[in-house]
This record gives structure tokens, sequence and C-alpha cells, in this order.
């Protein structure tokens, strides 16, 4: 009985919509930026799509997942010119690493046309905890100061909510969408389905953990009340 359980409870991971309907009430929370209400003053691009070992090894930006989030980096780059560009990522190995991937961040967005004076590396943080205050205490964001927060649209609650923990006020610009239109499509391919529903399951227990260990205010943040 419970391998039959188990069973059936892996082809719906695989192959029904739950996998999809996971990552969409993360990536439906926040509605898309609003430009209208004025130009912003930075724009904090979080860590996780540069592979800073594997860049370092061969000495040229490796990507992996999320990369969009660094693509947005350089057109809001290239739309706002005024704005400041905060790169965190230091090294999430837990041995010690001198590739840190805000460098080689760096060398991407370089790459897409970025002028690298305008670019702020934060280069400590392993996480997303890491990712704000370490941002906050770099950049030193002053009231009424427009930021732009760039990460997965899945990361976004969460990393809006770590963000907020730590007294900067972010705006929240998600990228790297998970879920398409037709959220309660089957899937075609088993791989897909168990793939979508591992990152779903992680960023939940990572919104749990977070929430019990304090780091943020609210089990899923959602848009700030005005």
């Amino acid at each position: 009985m419970l391998m039959g359980a188990s069973l059936l409870l892996l082809a719906l991971c695989a192959f029904s919509p739950l996998s999809t309907l996971l990552v969409y009430a993360l990536e439906s929370r926040f509605p898309p930026w609003d430009a209208s209400r004025g130009l912003p003053d930075g724009i904090v691009v979080l860590g996780g799509p540069v592979e800073a070992d594997m860049s370092a090894a061969h000495v040229t930006p490796v990507t992996h997942a999320g990369a969009d989030r660094m693509f947005a980096a350089a057109e809001l780059a290239r739309r706002y010119p005024a704005a400041r560009i905060v790169l965190t990522g230091g090294s999430s190995n837990l041995l010690s690493s001198d590739a840190k991937e805000a460098d080689y961040g760096a060398m991407l967005l370089e790459n897409l046309g970025v002028a690298r004076e305008r670019i702020i590396l934060e280069r400590r943080a392993r996480n997303t905890y890491e990712n704000a205050w370490f941002s906050k205490a770099l950049v030193d964001p002053k009231p009424g100061e427009r930021w732009l927060l760039v990460t997965s649209g899945y990361h976004m609650p969460r990393s809006v909510g770590i963000f907020r923990k730590a007294g900067f006020a972010v705006e929240p610009y998600p990228v790297d969408w998970r879920a398409g239109a037709d959220i309660f499509a089957f899937e075609s391919y088993a791989s897909d389905g168990l793939s979508r529903t591992d990152l779903a399951v992680r960023e939940w227990l990572g919104l749990i953990a977070y929430r019990v260990r304090g780091r943020t205010s609210e089990l899923l943040p959602g848009p700030a009340k005005d």
C-alpha cells in the first residue's frame, strides 16, 4: 500500500499540473513592476545564475538556470543609465573558495554592454539572507529611493520578505518564469514535472524555515500595503 501511494505521488509530481500550480502560487504573488511611478535609483540583482567555481575553472562566466536575471539586469541598465547596479553573490561552497559569483556576473554584464564602473559588487553573501543585509550595508539606501529587486519569480516572495526584514525597501522585478500560460496542462516529460516539483518544494520549505527562524515577518510575502 505504501509503495502504491508513493508511486501515485511520484506520478502526480511528474505528469499532473501539481508542479506548475506549486510554482504558480509563488510566481503570481507580485504584479509586473510599474515603471510609471518613476525612475529607479538602483537595481539589486540576486546571485544564483553564475557558477563561480566553474567560471574560475574556465576563466569565463558560466551560467545555469536563472540566467534571465543577468539579461534583465543588462536591459534595465540600458534603459536607466543613471541607476546604480548591485550584483550580490559570493560563494555557497562550504569549503573556502576564492571564486566569487559577483566577479563573474560583472564580467557577464560587461559582455552584455554594461560599463564596469556602474556595477557595485557585493562578494560575501552565501545565501538570500546575506544578499539582503550585505547589500543594504553596501549601498545605504536612503528613504524615498526606488530600488528594484531582480530575481526569479518563484524566489521573489522569500526574497522580498528578507529584504523587508532587513529594512531595505525594494520593488519586485521578477524574471525567469517557470509556470506558463496554461497552468493546468499535463506534462509530456516526467523529468520536467519532477524538476519543477523539486524547485517548488525547496522554495516552499525555505519560506517556512525563514519564517520560523524570524528571517521574514510573513509566511508568504506579497505586495506592500500602501
